[in-house]
């Protein structure tokens, strides 16, 4: 920093040091109210605002008015900022003209305390668990009703962001639903739809979030996925979803020459519902050399192998197997690179896992749109850009050069 007045470069640290040597002699605490930090706010914020009253004025603080308008005086105002409450007085003018923009009138908290809260509710905290963790932190009472109308202020982004354009073409989308209580009448279940796609670029971007009528069908994801055709989405390579009934025709109904494949993480965790816990890890073992077998061949038979030594105990398993088979066998086809996007599930699960620590703490939600405010502040949490985007992995042109030679034409 330089000396607006004397033109030398300050030392930051310096100054610093000599700050917290006075505060340590007068018994001043560095934070909290009245605190070091505080007052120098305090400081701050009350020097921009002369500066923009000089501004306005066109004159000094107590120089002579050379119009009509002149200073007159202070008012108190509290603001509420990321270091506490702050008390600040805040200069007048005699015809009441002055616009601060510093500190805006009626204003009452500063901009970085919005993030705040929208970053607290994104972790799944309430309204009232907002406002306990304003007062044991900052020591300022904010009421449930401003941290709402806080958070009310992404509908229209979300808004925007449910409606932006997506790109040509995506050479994976990752589709899954995830239960969310909600109070219609009563309390139930309900589903909230979640699509994600792996951009010719190599990102992960949340195409978008919808809440569900009912229990989750290929019905409702068929709207799902014309609105994401609609919006411009006219071709996917390959979806991957879980073994849900009739959603296969779904999707090639709205993109006809998309490859369905089942998720391998939906299909050995419906796996473990039919099996005692304390055999979950030798089943893990056994069927890995089925979903990491080189050819639909070699999978079949290490299926049989597997068959043979857990269908008597637990026939459900094999059954799910055979159901879920003619959907799961056509990554096999598929260089290893193909291969590692899809079962690269780590970044959906740990979206899932956001989504569900988020909706978990809130218990319950009192209507479609409060959970999906919810879950939108999660994915606003994820990127500074809102999009949700992020790297899916890190060696992308391998993968982008496989997945052009096998869908020739159709990544560009």
């Amino acid at each position: 920093m330089i000396d607006p007045v004397a033109g030398e470069i300050i030392d930051q640290q310096q100054i610093a040091a000599q700050l917290l040597a006075q505060a340590k002699e007068q018994g001043v605490s560095l934070v909290g109210p009245g605190g070091l930090v505080g007052n120098l706010t305090k400081t701050v914020l009350e020097t921009a605002l002369e500066a923009e009253m000089t501004e306005h004025l066109g004159y000094e603080k107590h120089g002579a008015s050379e119009g009509d308008n002149a200073r007159n005086g202070t008012r108190s105002k509290t603001v509420l900022t990321a270091v506490g409450a702050v008390q600040i007085d805040v200069p007048r003018d005699r015809d009441g003209s002055f616009q601060p923009k510093i500190v805006r009138k009626r204003q009452r908290r500063l901009d970085g305390i919005d993030e705040i809260v929208l970053s607290l509710t994104a972790r799944g905290l309430t309204t009232g668990e907002v406002a306990a963790h304003f007062d044991d932190v900052y020591g300022a009472s904010v009421s449930k009703d401003t941290i709402s109308k806080i958070t009310d202020k992404v509908i229209e982004e979300m808004t925007e962001w449910q409606n932006r354009p997506l790109d040509r073409v995506y050479p994976v989308v990752f589709i899954d639903a995830i239960v969310v209580k909600v109070r219609d009448g009563q309390v139930r279940n309900k589903p909230f739809y979640v699509a994600v796609g792996v951009t010719t670029a190599g990102e992960r971007e949340i195409l978008g979030i919808w809440a569900g009528d009912g229990g989750e069908g290929a019905k409702f994801w068929l709207g799902v996925l014309t609105e994401l055709k609609n919006r411009g989405v006219e071709d996917v390579c390959i979806v991957v979803c879980d073994g849900l009934k009739g959603l296969p025709e779904s999707i090639t109904t709205t993109w006809e020459l998309a490859v369905v494949q089942t998720c391998i993480i939906h299909l050995i965790r419906n796996t473990f519902k039919f099996a005692s816990r304390k055999y979950w890890d030798q089943i893990a073992r056994d069927l890995r050399p089925v979903y990491t077998a080189p050819t639909e061949a070699a999978a079949k038979a290490r299926f049989e192998e597997f068959a043979e030594k857990w269908a008597s105990m637990y026939p459900a398993i094999r059954k799910l197997w055979e159901n879920a088979w003619s959907e799961f066998i056509p990554f096999l086809d598929y260089d290893i690179e193909i291969r590692r996007i899809i079962c690269s599930t780590n970044a959906i699960e740990s979206l899932n896992a956001r989504y569900r620590r988020a909706v978990r703490a809130r218990g319950h939600f009192p209507n479609d749109a409060a959970a999906l405010k919810c879950l939108y502040l999660v994915t606003r949490s994820l990127d500074p850009t809102g999009r949700g985007r992020a790297r899916w992995v890190t060696r992308w042109k391998p993968a982008l050069n496989a997945f052009a030679i096998t869908f020739e034409g159709r990544i560009n």
